[in-house]
């Protein structure tokens, strides 16, 4: 049995909770058995620390931690709140008014071309407040999960960094 390692495909199940202003733990997402998080372990861009308290886990195996902002998403930066001309959202001259929603989060692009996510705070006349944090950061997050699979990587997925197929990426 192959346990948790650098190159290996792994899929687990878990429950993540974050704790509120309230220091209760709050649950907002899960992966269940139907659905589970399939990733490359190594290559997966999650946080070091995440992967760090998987290494060495098996099949079967059930597990629980947690991560602080500083080992995961890093501290709510107030800097990374910007007002975007509205201009900038017009579609062949027009708003899309389904797109640009409080709350929805948008695909853009910085002046060198990287890619990111940011969520709209709020929509005023000339400018759009956008949220370019991460959405947990700032946030104690708590794992509780079950590890599914473990498999060696094909020669492709490595090559490529992501997983293929069942629950990964399709070409």
């Amino acid at each position: 049995m192959a346990a948790i390692s650098e190159n290996k495909v792994v899929t687990i199940t878990y429950d993540l909770s974050v704790t509120d202003e309230n220091q209760e733990k709050v649950l907002v997402e899960s992966a269940e058995a139907d659905a589970p998080m399939v990733f490359l372990f190594g290559h997966s861009g999650l946080p070091e620390e995440f992967e760090a308290q998987l290494n060495g886990k098996n099949v079967g195996d059930n597990f629980q931690f947690s991560l602080t902002p500083d080992q995961a998403y890093g501290d709510y930066d107030e800097q990374a709140l910007v007002e975007i001309p509205k201009e900038v959202f017009l579609i062949d001259g027009k708003l899309d008014d389904e797109m640009l929603q409080e709350g929805n989060f948008l695909p853009m692009a910085d002046n060198e071309g990287n890619h990111m996510q940011a969520k709209v705070v709020s929509i005023g006349e000339s400018v759009v407040k956008m949220d370019f944090n991460h959405p947990l950061a700032g946030m104690v997050m708590h794992f509780a999960g079950k590890v599914q699979d473990v498999r060696d990587a094909s020669a492709e997925e490595l090559a490529h960094g992501h997983v293929h197929g069942e629950g990964g990426h399709q070409h």
